[in-house]
């Protein structure tokens, strides 16, 4: 069958082909445990999804709200992934601003300012003189 033959695919089938997951398995289990919706509403894996669908997927590093532009089973290198599907507007502002504040967050967390030898004898100093 080509692409253009479909009417429906299954939802676990259509994600994986747009890249969303590596394989039908993960893809699979993420629909399991409630990641993906479509319509707004919980789904099964064997859920056919058509043209016009919108799909909410979180995954751990982002969560994207997509409208399914074209339905295929086959997967295939990222420029035609990327045909299948279009983020809305919302989604991409939401998921800039969530990734502008846990980089923010993660630059304070992980570049604390260690002492040198010399500032930590100070501070000993300081911590073991009783007032």
């Amino acid at each position: 069958m080509t692409d253009s033959q479909f009417e429906r695919l299954r939802l676990d089938q259509w994600l994986w082909a747009a890249r969303f997951f590596k394989t039908r398995s993960i893809s699979k289990a993420s629909i399991n445990g409630s990641k993906i919706r479509v319509n707004n509403k919980p789904c099964k894996p064997s859920k056919e999804v058509q043209v016009g669908d919108i799909i909410l997927v979180k995954t751990k590093s982002f969560t994207k709200t997509i409208v399914v532009m074209k339905l295929s089973n086959q997967r295939r290198d990222a420029n035609f992934a990327s045909t299948l599907f279009k983020e809305t507007d919302d989604s991409i502002e939401n998921r800039l601003k969530e990734s502008a504040i846990r980089k923010a967050a993660s630059y304070t967390r992980n570049n604390p300012v260690k002492p040198n030898k010399k500032q930590r004898r100070q501070m000993d100093s300081f911590l073991s003189t009783r007032f």
